[in-house]
């Protein structure tokens, strides 16, 4: 018996939905990493983008627990000496709040060529509003 491996032109992604409306980042993060790389489905395959699109709507409204959101830094460096610049998630939030979780979401998927295909998948809006009702995405209820 050989192993079923899915050809490109017979992966159709589906479009989702997911209100970020008081969700813990992290565990919001995991569950949309999962969607994306495409491990929720039978036909996953390590070197291939087998997942489905999502649309994360409501992104200032996430939650971070603990004292996070004013002990979290996040971090980007220009590649210069003293480059580095620090910024707390408190004021990533009130600034760009959809960087957090994409963020999230990238360190969970794959450092490759597939992984940074996968997360063109992922589209973040701060509002509700987004630009895909064409593609009638379907609500997906995840766990809090």
């Amino acid at each position: 018996m050989r192993t079923y491996f899915p050809k490109q032109g017979d992966i159709e992604p589906r479009w989702f939905i997911v209100d970020a409306e008081n969700k813990v980042l992290g565990r919001l993060s995991t569950e949309i990493a999962t969607i994306i790389s495409g491990k929720n489905k039978p036909t996953y395959t390590p070197f291939l983008d087998t997942g489905d699109h999502v649309i994360v709507i409501n992104a200032e409204k996430i939650v971070l627990t603990g004292k996070k959101e004013t002990d979290k830094v996040y971090r980007s460096h220009s590649l210069y000496p003293g480059g580095l610049k620090q910024r707390a998630a408190r004021f990533v939030r009130a600034e760009k709040p959809e960087r957090m979780i994409e963020e999230a979401v990238w360190g969970m998927l794959p450092k490759n060529k597939v992984g940074r295909k996968m997360l063109k998948k992922l589209k973040v809006y701060r509002g509700t509003d987004h630009p895909h009702e064409a593609q009638k995405p379907e609500k997906l209820e995840l766990a809090k």
